[in-house]
């Protein structure tokens, strides 16, 4: 049964700080979303905001409001921004306090552990309510090393890379994996971050908070424990760019699952690293370069993040970028994931489950 839950996005919802509410309103097999807190966006509804689509997850002025309207205490507020600075100011202190006074029990996605917090921990005591933080590692002696035994698995694993952090590879590798199974393909998804185990993803770990010597190993656990379920294919999300000189994630996730096919995820309008006014932007070409000789496996296909995008400029881009690159391209929030399922089904023939793909009525 899913658990009821109010996001708190305050100033950051549909933004690229936002993305763990973002991803929450698209898609929660853990929680049931009643709610975002966004008072820049207050009165709005979630779905339609972010994609377009209503689904009726209202925005609400701050906790209050959300309280007063739905009639009723949800069970889980969550903490849904990713910002690049862990700790919280008075105001979204006060913010979680008052949840865990209304009886609500607190999901915390930050690299900063309130469950270590006296501050949070005496509130929590006190309201009889629980603190998840969900990004904490588990105990030393439970975490895994590298074993190598990643070699032995046949089912082909593919990882969803980027050319920057926040680009959208966990919902592109999502909507992959929804669309494979459409046509009868058993898909596994391993996440590699918050955001995919608030989702409810079965296999997979924060591994941003992990010590060298364990991510690459824990991203080969995850990866040997879905290839128990005998899928067909295992679709691997990515973290920041191989290229960030801020994050290390990409090459542990690389290491770890030793993908046999690479899909890479860009923005074409974004000058500079998010969250780093400093860095510029790496070109597709030279990422595409470093992900094939880095992993030794082929970027079959260019996924688009249309972020400040036209949807005619979209559309000009698609047809730039197969022409100079040689590769399947689309937005998969706009036009599906059809082209990638063709470009699987076509290097990894046995993944056919179908006479009829339904990806051809997409063409």
């Amino acid at each position: 049964m899913k658990k009821d839950a109010i996001i708190y996005s305050e100033n950051e919802f549909g933004e690229l700080d936002g993305k763990v509410a973002n991803g929450l309103v698209r898609q929660s097999e853990k929680y049931d979303i009643v709610g975002v807190i966004d008072s820049t966006k207050a009165g709005l509804d979630a779905g339609e905001y972010l994609d377009g689509i209503s689904n009726g997850i209202p925005l609400y002025q701050n906790i209050y409001e959300a309280i007063s309207n739905l009639n009723v205490i949800p069970e889980y507020f969550i903490y849904g921004i990713a910002p690049l600075t862990p700790s919280l100011d008075k105001e979204q202190q006060e913010v979680i306090f008052t949840a865990m006074r209304m009886g609500m029990n607190i999901v915390n996605g930050l690299p900063h552990f309130l469950t270590d917090d006296p501050a949070y921990t005496k509130v929590a005591k006190e309201c009889g309510v629980i603190i998840h933080d969900v990004r904490k590692p588990p105990l030393k002696k439970d975490l895994h090393i590298f074993t190598g035994e990643i070699l032995t698995v046949k089912t082909p694993v593919i990882t969803v890379s980027g050319t920057d952090c926040a680009v959208g590879k966990r919902t592109t590798a999502l909507k992959l994996v929804e669309a494979l199974r459409a046509e009868g393909i058993k898909a596994l998804f391993v996440t590699t971050g918050q955001t995919g185990l608030l989702q409810g993803s079965k296999y997979g770990i924060a591994i941003d908070v992990l010590t060298s010597g364990y991510a690459t190993g824990e991203i080969e656990n995850a990866i040997l424990n879905a290839d128990k379920e005998n899928p067909d294919i295992i679709v691997v999300e990515g973290q920041g760019a191989l290229s960030h000189q801020a994050f290390t994630s990409s090459s542990a996730i690389l290491r770890g699952a030793m993908p046999k096919a690479v899909i890479i995820q860009h923005p074409p309008k974004r000058i500079n690293r998010c969250d780093y006014p400093n860095l510029p932007m790496p070109t597709l070409e030279s990422e595409i370069n470093l992900l094939q000789v880095f992993s030794k496996a082929p970027v079959i296909a260019i996924t688009l993040n249309h972020e400040g995008m036209t949807d005619e400029e979209i559309t000009e881009t698609i047809t730039t970028y197969e022409s100079k690159y040689e590769l399947p391209v689309t937005d998969v929030l706009k036009n599906g994931c059809g082209k990638l399922v063709k470009s699987l089904l076509e290097l990894f023939p046995n993944l056919s489950k179908s006479s009829t793909p339904k990806w051809q009525a997409q063409e």
